[in-house]
């Protein structure tokens, strides 16, 4: 029998089956196409996504670099730019990787772990025991897995045929075109990339720029085609049946700034790609007795700020080591059922800020009303660190002890002085095993009956004001320095009982 069984193989279904690898399960992917999608979709990571893959070992993979990512000193939030340069404690991260790129470096580390991922395979119907799935497939095939979990999207199979419903709203307003194009040299503004448009002036680069009539975006991507985007809100609805074409989005752009932009296509693939309306939506539940949904099969919402992966990774790594603990027997009793009381209200916070954020750049001029006063208040600090922390997901907090103050939270970049001299955290868990760090030693003996499952490192810690620290699998912090008496709670709650 197949320990679990994961449908979909873009970036969340592969991390999750890397993370079950991790803890010594043996998943399968089943992806229905013959190969790996290699078309333009996300282009980037945003968020705390990006300090979790230096975590894992992947972000220099990814960067091409060999130093630990940094805080991005700007972002942009609802077409408004954001100066994160004021903040103390800059919490937004962003690494320019496109999503197919993110998408092969996934499958390349889930086959070093021995991750079994067989293409062309459709599920088209399940039918749940209590101790396992049986999972039929398009050619006849029928497997069997303790559990299956759907990282097949936005119109899940999986979530369909195990009678999920997904609440929420269409709002079918807006029509969104891009390509990649090239644009003649003298239409780029060398002193910040933006594209310089005779008649409007500068469009800033990577950001989202509101006009009265609708919103563009312009992307120059180094080393690969650069991206340009439109959003407008038409009298009429768009003919979506006629394919688009580079003529469309100029004549777009022209509506949009005023302006012409005399743009031609970019060499190699490209894309054109036409999107009406926006889907909101949630799923009613994440669970099913064995059958679990993950990422866009949970939940979708707008694209706008880029949260799509920050989400969908961390749910990833949020389910797997409750997941793994599940099939290996040792997860205390209510574990997996935390999967969604956790990760629902951060899917949550993402649908409010992607539709106030799509509010702020819609049509009207009550709605520039609104900007104004908007842009009054991202000149405060204090508004900017919330929005900062909105955006990156810094601002998570599971269920937790409330007079702990770390615990529920990110784990903080912490460095241990240990035996061997210093030690990035980040260095600690590439295996996905549950840490405890604890700069007196004191608590190693207390730890003693969970040595199988969470590993304990002793030095003194820099980086933040706790002696010791409990660390999650996903890289949350269970419990932060207290007594034996707390610990051991904290370890029973989120570990287990102790091994005899």
């Amino acid at each position: 029998m197949i320990d679990v069984l994961i449908a979909g193989a873009g970036p969340n279904g592969l991390m999750l089956a890397c993370e079950l690898a991790l803890a010594g399960l043996r998943p399968v992917v089943l992806e229905r196409r013959d190969t790996l999608g290699g078309e333009p979709r996300a282009n980037g990571l945003v968020g705390q996504v990006v300090r979790l893959l230096d975590r894992r070992g992947l972000y220099t993979r990814l960067s091409g670099g060999n130093t630990p990512p940094a805080p991005q000193p700007a972002f942009t939030f609802g077409a408004f730019p954001l100066d994160l340069t004021v903040l103390a404690d800059n919490p937004h991260y962003v690494l320019g990787v496109p999503q197919a790129q993110l998408q092969a470096t996934l499958a390349a580390r889930a086959a070093e772990l021995g991750v079994e991922l067989r293409h062309g395979h459709d599920v088209v119907d399940l039918r749940q025991r209590p101790d396992a799935v049986e999972v039929h497939l398009a050619d006849g095939t029928q497997l069997t897995a303790r559990f299956l979990v759907g990282a097949d999207g936005g119109r899940s199979t999986v979530r369909r045929l195990v009678g999920i419903d997904f609440p929420g709203v269409t709002d079918d307003r807006s029509t969104s075109r891009t390509a990649t194009v090239a644009v003649p040299a003298s239409f780029l503004d060398p002193a910040t990339g933006g594209l310089r448009v005779p008649g409007y002036g500068v469009v800033p680069p990577f950001q989202h720029t509101r006009t009265p009539r609708g919103l563009i975006a312009w992307a120059p991507f180094p080393g690969r085609p650069a991206l340009l985007t439109t959003t407008e809100w038409p009298d009429a609805p768009t003919d979506d049946e006629t394919p688009m074409d580079l003529a469309e989005l100029r004549a777009s752009v022209t509506r949009v700034l005023g302006a012409d932009v005399p743009f031609g296509p970019a060499e190699g693939p490209g894309l054109l790609r036409r999107l009406t309306g926006r889907n909101t939506r949630i799923a009613a539940r994440y669970r099913a007795d064995r059958v679990l949904l993950l990422g866009d099969a949970a939940h979708v919402h707008p694209a706008i700020g880029g949260p799509g992966l920050n989400l969908g990774l961390q749910d990833a790594v949020n389910l797997g080591w409750k997941l793994a603990a599940t099939v290996l027997g040792w997860a205390p009793p209510g574990l997996l059922d935390t999967y969604e009381t956790e990760r629902r209200p951060v899917a949550e916070r993402v649908v409010m800020s992607t539709q106030a954020q799509s509010a702020l750049t819609g049509p009207g001029d009550e709605i520039t009303g609104l900007r104004q006063l908007f842009a009054e208040l991202l000149r405060m600090p204090e508004v900017t660190g919330h929005i900062a922390a909105l955006m990156s997901g810094a601002d998570t907090r599971y269920p937790a002890d409330p007079a702990d103050p770390l615990a529920g939270r990110h784990a903080p970049d912490v460095v241990v002085h240990g035996a061997h001299g210093p030690t990035r955290l980040a260095e600690l868990t590439h295996a996905a095993r549950p840490l405890l760090l604890d700069s007196t030693g004191a608590h190693a003996e207390t730890a003693a009956g969970w040595r199988d499952r969470v590993d304990v490192v002793t030095g003194p810690l820099e980086g933040t004001t706790a002696t010791a620290l409990l660390v999650r699998p996903d890289c949350f912090v269970a419990w932060s320095a207290g007594d034996a008496g707390t610990l051991r709670a904290a370890l029973a709650r989120h570990f287990g009982r102790p091994s005899a």
